[in-house]
């Protein structure tokens, strides 16, 4: 992780408005580089994820999380810009995934991030990284401490019920770790009642319940196999062994989920 950006434009002019705008307000100086994956033989894409440390210095609540995607047409001389900010890294990863980003390279996994609590964090999160256009961004809110949370509402173009969800993301940094769960309601005002209330547990999505609940379990279980065998595959010893307590720098960024 670095805060160091250098996307190699000077000898190329942007393509659009948008793109020119985009590249204008873009200030790589109080970013910190979580993820990134260029292009090879020739360079022609970058996507980056990072943290956004101006963010937790501004309005309350505002997604701290940043994707980058940059296109260059190396015969035209051009270059395309974009950046989205996210309150949670797997919405932001579906973002640059749209753009043609491989997952894998941009997974925060290991390392001085923290991991998931559970299998089911891992699946939501999958299902996001990998929803496509399903989800429209209603809304979103990022809180650094008491809560230590961020979540993201959405409207779900697949869902034949309670087709407004809930994308809750809340991290144990005694712990070391971070869950992801998805709740399920029948409007914007049912969900933004439990979140101000929080008066009971975030309702399952009908898929959840028992006469899916074989399939639901069925991906829970492939998901704990593939990341069992991972680890078998690749053990870890000396400076490369998992730390059995968390280390705190200074500055933490929690979106990152740094450690």
């Amino acid at each position: 992780m670095n805060s160091g950006l250098d996307f190699d434009l000077d000898d190329l002019s942007p393509v659009d408005d948008a793109s020119k705008e985009a590249m204008e307000t873009f200030w790589a100086g109080e970013l910190t580089v979580l993820s990134q994956h260029h292009t090879t033989p020739n360079g022609s894409h970058s996507f980056v994820l990072a943290h956004d440390r101006s963010v937790t210095w501004g309005i309350p609540g505002e997604p701290q999380l940043v994707a980058i995607s940059v296109a260059r047409d190396l015969r035209q001389s051009t270059f395309t810009f974009e950046t989205s900010h996210h309150a949670t890294a797997s919405f932001a990863q579906n973002w640059l995934a749209e753009r043609g980003c491989p997952l894998d390279p941009i997974a925060l996994r290991g390392g001085d991030y923290i991991e998931p609590a559970d299998d089911l964090t891992v699946q939501v999160e999958q299902q996001i990284q990998k929803s496509g256009t399903r989800y429209e961004v209603l809304d979103t809110c990022t809180s650094d401490y008491d809560p230590s949370e961020a979540w993201t509402l959405v409207r779900d173009s697949c869902a034949t019920q309670t087709p407004i969800r809930l994308f809750h993301e809340e991290w144990d940094h005694d712990a070391g770790t971070y869950t992801m769960r998805e709740g399920a309601f029948a409007d914007v005002e049912a969900a933004q009642t439990w979140l101000n209330e929080r008066g009971g547990p975030l309702p399952e999505p009908p898929e959840y319940s028992d006469h899916n609940g074989a399939v639901v379990r069925a991906r829970m279980a492939r998901t704990a196999l593939a990341r069992s065998a991972g680890a078998a595959a690749s053990p870890q010893t000396g400076l490369d062994a998992p730390r059995t307590t968390p280390a705190v720098p200074i500055q933490r960024p929690v979106q990152g989920r740094l450690l």
